[in-house]
């Protein structure tokens, strides 16, 4: 165990871990053909149980920027650790997701090599949860070229960044309104502030001058909350596509941002400390987070044919399924990092 280890961010990865398999684990229930709403009670609770779990993503963004930025390594150094760790993994799990779709769904073998070569196009071979990794490489990239700045900037001048950011979040409901807004066009996807992106860089920023209040962090935590799923719910027998519904679930609207930084001002305020049996159990699943996050689809699939009989009601399947993915991935992950060069395997 390493001294003085954080255990706060320990605990933040690992709920973002758990919020990233029950997402998915509600996708079964509100995602019909061809990317449809499945209205009813199921998708109003949906509503209520998944919206906190569009942090996830967010959150483990943020943990990126408070322990990478700025970058103290050579860029080589820096490199060579970073894509060394996500890489490998990426890859040997897109050609293993190949080979289980050929078990699962029946897919040819020809199948199979065309989804292992399209690894470098996108998605791999289409199991849509591993374009975290194509971002998360875009991170690793723009990383020594902010570092410099993050180094020398004020408290003033990161707030204005970050107030720039925020006006972005409002986007996706002016756009209700207004289609095309700041230079917005068919044939122009880089508009005014496109390039204006906040989560990693507000990690950064809490590290670095501290936390907001435990009572203003749960007020922002709860404002957000309950924007992100009135919205939703408001819309399920309005919108006939998945996409619309899931208007204020987008990573980037003001209400996400809300939620995500209040959750994260909770939990990374806390003092954990000691050497118990549970922080290390917290350690540990928060090192092997990353190869859970890869293996959890093969767990998620089975439980949901296992205990998608068990009751109509999502409020009760959707937890059983997630919590019981959670716990076996970690199991399944646990054993493969006794085997030889399991670092190129979860990472």
């Amino acid at each position: 165990m390493i001294k003085n280890r954080n255990y706060s961010l320990d605990l933040l990865r690992v709920i973002a871990c758990y919020l990233v398999i029950q997402q998915h684990a509600s996708e079964f229930y509100y995602i019909g053909e061809g990317g449809t709403v499945v209205t009813g009670d199921n998708t109003f609770w949906i509503g209520i149980i998944t919206t906190l779990c569009r942090s996830s993503v967010p959150l483990f963004v943020m943990l990126s920027g408070f322990l990478l930025l700025p970058m103290q390594d050579k860029i080589s150094t820096f490199f060579r650790k970073r894509f060394t760790r996500i890489i490998y993994p990426f890859i040997a799990w897109c050609v293993l997701y190949a080979g289980y779709y050929v078990l699962s769904r029946g897919d040819s073998f020809s199948q199979m090599a065309l989804n292992i070569l399209h690894i470098p196009v996108n998605f791999g071979c289409e199991i849509g949860h591993l374009w975290y990794i194509y971002m998360l490489i875009g991170l690793y990239l723009v990383t020594p070229i902010i570092s410099p700045w993050l180094q020398q900037a004020s408290k003033r001048e990161l707030e204005g960044y970050l107030g720039l950011w925020i006006i972005t979040t409002f986007l996706p409901y002016i756009h209700l309104v207004y289609p095309e807004v700041l230079g917005e066009a068919f044939w122009n996807d880089t508009p005014l502030l496109y390039y204006f992106t906040g989560f990693f860089i507000l990690g950064y920023y809490l590290k670095r001058f501290g936390y907001p209040s435990a009572a203003l962090s749960w007020i922002i935590l709860i404002v957000g909350f309950a924007l992100s799923a009135g919205i939703f719910c408001s819309r399920i027998d309005t919108v006939p596509t998945v996409p619309e519904l899931e208007l204020s679930w987008g990573f980037c609207t003001v209400n996400v941002f809300l939620m995500t930084l209040g959750l994260f001002s909770l939990i990374g305020r806390l003092s954990l400390k000691g050497k118990n049996a549970a922080c290390k159990l917290l350690s540990d699943i928060s090192v092997k987070s990353y190869g859970m996050y890869l293996a959890h689809i093969l767990f998620l699939n089975f439980y949901y044919g296992l205990f998608k009989s068990i009751s109509d009601a999502a409020y009760v399947t959707i937890p059983l399924i997630a919590v019981c993915t959670f716990i076996t991935v970690y199991i399944f992950v646990y054993l493969l990092s006794y085997l030889p060069k399991s670092k190129y395997i979860i990472g």
